[in-house]
């Protein structure tokens, strides 16, 4: 119902608003995408395309058109691949040069360093960092997030396995910082949800080659007695940001347990398995365009950019401080093919959305349950709500 309204809304808005009646608007954008070296994937499977977030910035571009151009607006993009080094040069460019949004795919210390360059002078939209800190003690007034937070994400799940009452958990995290602040994610679910973490350990990372032969043996050899000898548990949670030993948990485990996290159930912002809601169309129009399904980054980009041509249809003129305001306002919704519109939360920047459950290749289940409830909105029982925020706008 709400896909039909808005859109009988907006067909009622063309055909009383003549093109001649509104002034052409360039609205101008640009997506920053750093690309930091790093260890290969386990799987070449996991390999990102070469267009990872930009093929996302191209169909969204492309759909805030459709409708501008009946409004005398245009939309344009610029792309940026940038290194560590060089990231904050091409910003400093793009500041220069008057673009007014920029979606960052970077990692969180330097999605905040953007910002801050950024300041008044620019709207900065996070499609990639899931820092919990990005939306707490290090948020920002001018950075909005239309990627899920590490609570988002965790809660997601925690909803699903207590639903289902597996509530005993056995937790495994990586050594890497960015492993040990999604644990800590995990920890905080079970605790908001009243699960128990039996037991946890942790895998050294110990810088073996993840793509060769003897690196998989060794790994597949590791596992069974890894987690051998731990308490009675229902599931085993994976916390593996970095990618270094998740994929090998299922099928390998001692016990003979489900696992989920970062491997067996994953809880994901989009999956190419999602068909509800439209889904099926995104994906139709996303593949035919980059001839590759979509990834999450290529899905956070495009609602950031979506972000962008709808707060353009709503509003006249593209003044910035008028978009800006309006972005941030209770009255502005986004349409996304997950079944209820979705809003930023004022006290973090963060989109609220649902989450998906993904097995493989099928959508095992949508979060927020249908069980947890909530005062303000259902979507608000993922992720850090109001009254718990560290963060200081």
């Amino acid at each position: 119902m709400y896909h039909l309204s808005r859109a009988a809304a907006g067909l009622c808005l063309l055909i009383s608003t003549s093109p001649a009646a509104w002034a052409d608007v360039e609205y101008r954008a640009a997506v920053i995408r750093v690309d930091a070296p790093g260890p290969m994937p386990i799987s070449r499977l996991d390999l990102p395309p070469a267009d990872l977030g930009f093929a996302g910035a191209t169909l969204g571009t492309a759909d805030n058109a459709t409708t501008g151009g009946f409004m005398g607006q245009t939309f344009v993009t610029e792309t940026v691949v940038a290194s560590p080094e060089t990231v904050e040069a091409e910003m400093q460019r793009l500041l220069d040069a008057g673009v007014p949004y920029i979606v960052t795919l970077a990692d969180a210390a330097t999605t905040v360093r953007l910002a801050d360059m950024a300041g008044d002078r620019a709207l900065v939209l996070n499609a990639k960092a899931t820092d919990d800190s990005l939306r707490g003690t290090d948020c920002r007034a001018n950075l909005l997030h239309t990627a899920p937070s590490d609570a988002m994400l965790t809660d997601a799940l925690a909803q699903y396995l207590v639903w289902k009452r597996w509530t005993n958990w056995f937790l495994i995290e990586g050594s890497h910082p960015e492993d040990q602040a999604l644990a800590a994610a995990y920890r905080r679910a079970a605790v908001k949800f009243g699960a128990t973490i039996v037991e946890e350990r942790v895998y050294e990372d110990t810088g073996g080659a993840r793509r060769t032969d003897s690196g998989h043996v060794q790994v597949q050899k590791q596992m069974p007695v890894f987690t051998q000898s731990a308490p009675a548990h229902d599931v085993v949670i994976a916390a593996d940001r970095a990618g270094v030993f998740a994929a090998w948990l299922p099928f390998h485990t001692w016990d003979a347990r489900p696992v989920a996290g970062s491997a067996g159930l994953i809880p994901e912002s989009w999956s190419p398995a999602h068909e509800a809601w439209g889904g099926t169309q995104f994906q139709t129009r996303f593949e035919k365009s980059a001839g590759r399904p979509a990834w999450d980054e290529d899905f956070q980009v495009w609602t950031a950019l979506r972000v962008i041509g709808e707060a353009a249809t709503r509003t006249k003129g593209g003044d910035y401080a008028v978009m800006r305001n309006f972005i941030l306002s209770d009255q502005f919704d986004l349409a996304a093919f997950k079944g209820q519109k979705l809003t930023f939360r004022d006290w973090d920047g963060q989109l609220r959305q649902p989450v998906l459950l993904v097995a493989g290749n099928v959508v095992a289940s949508v979060s927020p349950q249908e069980e947890f409830l909530h005062q303000v909105s259902q979507l608000d029982t993922l992720g850090i709500d109001r009254p718990e925020t560290e963060c200081k706008r």
